[in-house]
C-alpha cells in the first residue's frame, strides 16, 4: 500500500472517529438526566458510612432524598447535632425530628450470675460456639459473650463488660442493626431511647428450672403483668412480654416486685458496672 493508501486509510478511520463521537455526544445531550448538584454536596457533608441507620441503601441515597425533601436531614443519626444544622441551613430546610433508637440486649446473664455448663475451646465468635450444641452456657437463650457484636459495631459503640456482656452506649449508637444481625441468639433489638422498660430475658423456662441456670431469668411469675397498667405486659410461652404500641402507659411501678430483676426500667446504661458476683452462679 502506498502513501496515498495509508492517508486515505487515516482519513477514514478519523472520520469514522468524529463520526462515531458526535453521535455519541448527541445522544449523551438528548437522554441525559439532570441531577440537582447539591446530591454531590450533600454526600460529600455526610459521614460516608453507608450504614443504613437511616433507612436507606447508603448515603447516596439519602442524600438524593433529602434534597428532594422527602427526608429531614436529621434522620440521619451519624451527623452531629451541629453537623445536621449546617446541612439543614445549607438545604434552606427544617432540620426536622428523629426518634433516636439504640441497640438493648434482651439478656443480663453474665457470668456473675448465670452458669456455664461446658467449657467451649472453639472457635474464638458467638457464631461458632452457638453452632455447637448452642454454647456451653447453661441458658441456652443467653448472651456467649465472645464479642461478635463489638467487632461488627463500626461506630465503638460496643464493648464487653467484665461480666462477658455486651455494654452499648446509647451516646455511640446509630441504631445500624449491625449488632442485631451479627449476634446468633437474637438477642439485641432497636427501640426509642426513651423506651425505658425492658425485659431482659429470653428463656421460655419457667420457675426454678430457669433461675437455676440464671439468677436474672424471667421465671414467669406474672408480678410485673399483675402490677402493670392494663395490657401492657402479658406473659407469652413462658415470659413477660411488653406492649410497646402502649408503651405511654408504662411506668417504674412494673417492675418492682419482679424476684430476680428480669424486668427493668433503664436510667442511662443498660447495665451497671457495679453488680456483685452471688455465689450460685458458679456451676
Amino acid at each position: 500500500m502506498g502513501i496515498s493508501g495509508i492517508l486515505l486509510s487515516t482519513a477514514i478511520l478519523a472520520g469514522l472517529g468524529l463520526t462515531f463521537a458526535g453521535l455519541i455526544a448527541l445522544t449523551h445531550r438528548k437522554f441525559k438526566v439532570w441531577e440537582d448538584p447539591r446530591i454531590d454536596e450533600v454526600t460529600d457533608r455526610l459521614p460516608g458510612a453507608n450504614c443504613g441507620a437511616c433507612g436507606e441503601a447508603g448515603c447516596r441515597a439519602f442524600a438524593e432524598k433529602v434534597v428532594r425533601g422527602s427526608i429531614q436531614p436529621a434522620t440521619c443519626t451519624v451527623l452531629s447535632v451541629d453537623e445536621v444544622v449546617d446541612l439543614a441551613d445549607y438545604l434552606g430546610v427544617a432540620v426536622g425530628e428523629a426518634n433516636k433508637r439504640v441497640a438493648r440486649l434482651l439478656c443480663a446473664g453474665g457470668i456473675n450470675v448465670a452458669i456455664q455448663q461446658a467449657d467451649y475451646l472453639g472457635l474464638d465468635t458467638c457464631k461458632a460456639a452457638s453452632a455447637v450444641a448452642g454454647g456451653g452456657k447453661g441458658c441456652t437463650w443467653g448472651c456467649l459473650g465472645l464479642a461478635d457484636c463489638e467487632v461488627v459495631c463500626d461506630f465503638d459503640a460496643i464493648y464487653m463488660n467484665q461480666y462477658g456482656l455486651p455494654v452499648v452506649i446509647p451516646e455511640k449508637c446509630t441504631a445500624c442493626g449491625d449488632c442485631v444481625e451479627a449476634c446468633p441468639k437474637d438477642l439485641f433489638v432497636l427501640m426509642p431511647v426513651e423506651h425505658q422498660l425492658l425485659v431482659q430475658c429470653k428463656s421460655v423456662l419457667e420457675g426454678d428450672e430457669i433461675e437455676e441456670m440464671c439468677q436474672v431469668a424471667c421465671t414467669a411469675c406474672g408480678r410485673c403483668a399483675a402490677d402493670a397498667a392494663p395490657g401492657l405486659i402479658e406473659m407469652k410461652d413462658g415470659l413477660a412480654v411488653v406492649d410497646y404500641t402502649k408503651y405511654e402507659l408504662a411506668t417504674p411501678t412494673a417492675i418492682e416486685r419482679c424476684p430476680t430483676g428480669a424486668i427493668v426500667w433503664l436510667e442511662g446504661r443498660q447495665f451497671a458496672e457495679t453488680r456483685t458476683s452471688p455465689e450460685k452462679a458458679v456451676a
